[in-house]
């Protein structure tokens, strides 16, 4: 069945042009908001914790422009299966590839650190185009197998790499050990599954854990640390922000690349909260 979703519906929707994609999901966004009411309640509640001072009028309006852009979101993910690189590069492109590119130069691999924020995976699609960089994507295992075959492959046509966390330190060795400059893109805003080994701080009104692994590779391997924001320049446009952390990791004390992340992150939602993925539970952790 996953094989028919794919090839008899998703595969012949995504040769659509982007902008006809928009129009064919955009009841979506009437039946998460009215309807099905999407998430709602987990929606409302990271948005109230997060934003105390907001009234209801507000939550609202972030809620109703959460849906809308997840619905955009939705039509751009579909559309990443079929896109060339020249559109994808017309549409999804980094302003400063230079403080990246200099690493390589070096002969230095980096970590590149985001979030689930607009689009991320047009980046996993097209970091081999943005940087000199061999790109690697790296994520967690899908549900659905199948489903996670087929997705990846779609990602990886244009020269990148997904790894997973069973065999992210592999890929790592192999590449560090050959000198052979990769940029490692790691979104960290995931819920930790192990509460007992992440880095907690505070994070938009929570006490919040995030995972570790950027800041581990990156001491490892002395690679220096980038953050990168996505933004929304208008409907199916986006631009690439990179900032450096750290050059040297080394040098800071244990948690810090994660605070200067942290920080970071919290300044990009702040500035456009409707564009962050707040239907996922990412509070389920309680720290003191």
């Amino acid at each position: 069945m996953t094989y028919v979703l794919f090839y008899l519906i998703l595969y012949p929707l995504s040769i659509l042009p982007l902008g006809l994609l928009y129009v064919l999901l955009s009841p979506f966004y009437l039946i998460m908001s009215f309807v099905i009411r999407y998430r709602k309640k987990v929606i409302d509640k990271n948005l109230h914790d997060s934003f105390p001072e907001w009234d209801e009028k507000r939550i609202r309006k972030v809620r109703n422009r959460f849906y809308w852009h997840f619905t955009q979101i939705a039509a751009e993910m579909l559309k990443m299966l079929t896109m060339s690189r020249r559109n994808v590069m017309r549409r999804y492109r980094c302003s400063n590839p230079e403080i990246v590119n200099k690493f390589y130069e070096e002969g230095r691999s980096v970590v590149l650190m985001s979030s689930h924020y607009n689009n991320w995976e047009w980046m996993v699609l097209s970091v081999d185009m943005q940087f000199k960089h061999h790109g690697i994507g790296v994520g967690a295992h899908n549900t659905n197998q199948v489903f996670e075959k087929l997705i990846n492959r779609a990602r990886t046509r244009y020269g990148d790499q997904v790894v997973f966390h069973d065999n992210v330190r592999e890929v790592m060795a192999y590449h560090e050990n050959n000198h052979i400059p990769a940029a490692y893109m790691i979104l960290s805003d995931q819920n930790p599954s192990n509460p007992q080994r992440c880095y907690v701080t505070d994070f938009l009104n929570h006490r919040t854990g995030f995972i570790r692994g950027a800041e581990g590779f990156a001491r490892k391997y002395d690679m220096p640390v980038l953050y990168y924001e996505v933004v929304k320049e208008r409907i199916g446009k986006y631009r690439i922000d990179v900032k450096l952390i750290t050059e040297h990791p080394n040098e800071l004390p244990e948690g810090a690349v994660m605070q200067k992340y942290v920080d970071c992150l919290e300044d990009t939602i702040r500035r456009e909260p409707a564009f962050w993925l707040w239907s996922h539970r990412r509070w389920k952790h309680k720290f003191d």
